[in-house]
């Protein structure tokens, strides 16, 4: 019978893509302030374009999770939910401008709402599947990627703290920068982290068999 554990081989290979995916990245906002001044860390530019990707290829994996492998399927319907209104959210400024204002409200409601309603309403299978994931190398990551991006970036990105530390020379482009990277690497940790879950349900599914 197939196992659920990961072996050394195979962790020793994703932490290497994973590295070699936060390196690009990293080198990718480098040439975007090197050559893009205009767009740089706006939202035009590729550390908003990266964003907005590693958030729908979440979307996208969890979605495989739900409705193809069939596996944690509350769970993987929040994290979805959770997620796709992030990634709506990222796009506040091209549907203020195509649709109308705070147009993202209105789309994020009815992303999370219905989901939440589920999630409630089959909560003691909820319950259950989050005990079995929260034993998961994917749960760390997730909640890592998560207080990165939606705890820390918030209050590392303060004006008043940059402020603070720069005095005289506060220069608001730095305060930014510091903001959307570290936004940035919480969603690659939380992309990561749908990718270890693909992989257990992958695993989990061939366990069943």
């Amino acid at each position: 019978m197939p196992s659920e554990t990961i072996s050394f081989r195979a962790t020793c290979l994703r932490a290497l893509l994973y590295i070699l995916l936060i390196a690009a990245l990293a080198q990718g906002i480098y040439l975007e302030v090197l050559y893009l001044p205009d767009a740089r860390l706006s939202e035009h530019g590729f550390t908003e374009y990266a964003e907005s990707t590693l958030l729908a290829a979440s979307v996208a994996l969890l979605a495989y999770v739900r409705f193809g492998l069939r596996q944690l399927p509350t769970v993987s319907l929040l994290m979805m939910a959770f997620l796709g209104a992030s990634l709506v959210r990222e796009q506040d400024a091209l549907l203020d401008t195509y649709v109308f204002d705070d147009a993202w409200q209105i789309l994020v409601s009815l992303i999370v709402l219905p989901s939440l309603y589920v999630v409630i309403r089959r909560r003691a299978a909820f319950l259950a599947e989050f005990e079995r994931y929260a034993n998961s190398f994917s749960f760390g990551l997730f909640a890592a990627g998560f207080l990165v991006t939606y705890v820390y970036s918030r209050l590392y990105g303060r004006s008043e703290m940059w402020v603070a530390i720069m005095g005289d020379g506060y220069v608001r482009d730095i305060k930014d920068a510091a903001e959307e990277t570290t936004e940035l690497l919480g969603f690659t940790l939380i992309l990561f982290a749908v990718i270890e879950l693909t992989l257990l349900a992958k695993r989990r599914l061939a366990a069943q068999k």
